[in-house]
């Protein structure tokens, strides 16, 4: 009730915010109205006189309504648009440094040309980043006319290799297109540069994000990593036990059939008798299916029904309960356990004893107590100097191929458990490109 009648007398905050601002609009259309009478040449020499006035000390705060005025006509003339009032106001809002929220159609991209004319005036650069590669070569070729017609320079990253000059002459451009990732990659480019004649990118200054919440929120969830070049000989280990990982693989696929017809019995029975007992049975069994391979299609099947992921995940919650002090009983069935959430496959102790009968050997996948031998070690009186060094980069080293071995192991898991072609890969020219899981989209560059 009291917040209804403050806000009836002094508005909403929205309301507010939009008449602090009102009058930068209420001055760009007087402008605009002056400057209608120019000639294109007149109109485009309004860039230079912008840019003229800031450097004798005006700020781009001052110079909005003008400069508004001048891409509203610019527009009309050039792609045969006129921004309304309504945009105006997004523009600003922008240029402040906010979020303006529009629905498809209402023209993001005229008011985005706003405050990206605006704050190129300085000469020091503003980037106007989008979600793929598409959407940047053509706003900045549909663009592109508007801003060149007032004197400004535009290119677009995506369009040339990275590393390359061209990729370098377009970050000097006054408006420079990319996607959010190319922007990124630079990013981390210039910083494993080891000569300034290598970097690409020039001081930050202004930046427009098109889709914020796709590009700063869901796209923060994925990581930017430049990897080094493999050299052949990596692949060696992956070629060695990718045969053995296949069949540990299929020994957990038979058992997580098993365990979800266990559980479709169980839960149907416990639920008709309403028999308690026989449910919490099936449910662990349930579960046990889930840790053992989650993207099971059948199992997402049966999880979509009514109240059993619910009892799925009320399992879950006992077992992880108290640090996760129950786990262990409930994975123990189990050759390894995925965790879609931490991305991850880890060997239980009975994956560890079946690698060891398959090849014969019960250390092979096992890491070393390095920190335990290598004190052991530094206790020993009986070696010399040289000899405990030379014992030590023996350990360092058997440890370090038994890590890669572990490692490789655990990669060829995740493979084969967590990436269904289709899905989260494709293959195309004999290429696997990543799909983006939220758009669909086919990621370039990008790896698991």
């Amino acid at each position: 009730m009291i917040r209804t009648l403050i806000d009836k007398i002094f508005g909403t905050k929205s309301e507010r915010d939009l008449k602090k601002i009102q009058h930068y609009v209420d001055d760009a259309n007087k402008f605009t109205v002056e400057f209608e009478h120019l000639t294109d040449d007149q109109l485009k020499a309004k860039t230079q006189e912008f840019k003229d006035r800031l450097a004798k000390g005006e700020t781009l705060d001052q110079l909005l309504p003008e400069a508004f005025a001048v891409v509203r006509l610019a527009a009309q003339r050039v792609i045969g648009l006129r921004p309304y009032d309504v945009q105006m106001l997004g523009g600003i809002v922008l240029h402040q440094g906010k979020i303006a929220e529009m629905a498809t159609g209402e023209g993001k991209t005229l008011v985005a040309t706003l405050p990206v004319f605006l704050n190129a005036l300085t000469g020091n650069g503003v980037h106007v980043v989008t979600v793929n590669d598409y959407l940047a070569k053509r706003d900045s070729e549909w663009m592109g006319p508007l801003y060149m017609f007032n004197g400004l320079s535009v290119d677009c990253i995506d369009k040339h290799r990275p590393n390359s000059d061209a990729r370098r002459k377009a970050y000097m451009a006054d408006i420079t297109f990319g996607t959010n990732n190319e922007f990124g990659f630079d990013y981390l480019r210039d910083n494993m540069a080891t000569s300034p004649a290598d970097l690409v990118q020039r001081q930050h200054n202004f930046a427009i994000v098109d889709e914020v919440d796709s590009v700063l929120i869901d796209d923060a969830r994925t990581p930017l990593i430049i990897s080094g070049p493999i050299p052949k000989g990596d692949d060696q280990m992956f070629e060695q036990y990718q045969p053995l990982v296949e069949r540990l693989y299929e020994v957990q696929r038979k058992q997580a059939t098993e365990f979800l017809a266990e559980a479709k019995q169980k839960i149907g029975e416990g639920a008709k008798n309403k028999d308690g007992k026989m449910l919490e049975e099936g449910f662990l069994a349930l579960y046990r299916s889930y840790k053992a391979l989650p993207k099971n299609k059948p199992l997402i099947k049966y999880l979509s029904e009514e109240g059993i992921k619910a009892g799925m995940l009320k399992t879950e919650e006992y077992y992880m309960a108290n640090n996760n002090r129950e786990m262990p009983k409930a994975v123990a069935p189990l050759y390894f356990v995925v965790d879609e959430k931490l991305n991850s496959a880890d060997l239980t102790d009975k994956g560890t004893d079946w690698l060891a009968k398959q090849v014969n050997d019960k250390e092979l996948f096992v890491l070393p107590d390095i920190t335990t031998e290598m004190s052991e070690l530094e206790a020993r009186t009986d070696l010399s100097d040289q000899e405990r060094l030379d014992k030590k980069d023996e350990m360092l080293a058997h440890y370090g191929v038994q890590s890669e071995r572990v490692h490789t192991l655990q990669q060829l898991l995740k493979a084969y458990t967590m990436f269904n072609k289709d899905d989260e890969y494709v293959v195309m020219d004999g290429e696997v490109k990543i799909v983006d899981e939220q758009t669909g989209r086919i990621m370039e560059g990008r790896r698991c």
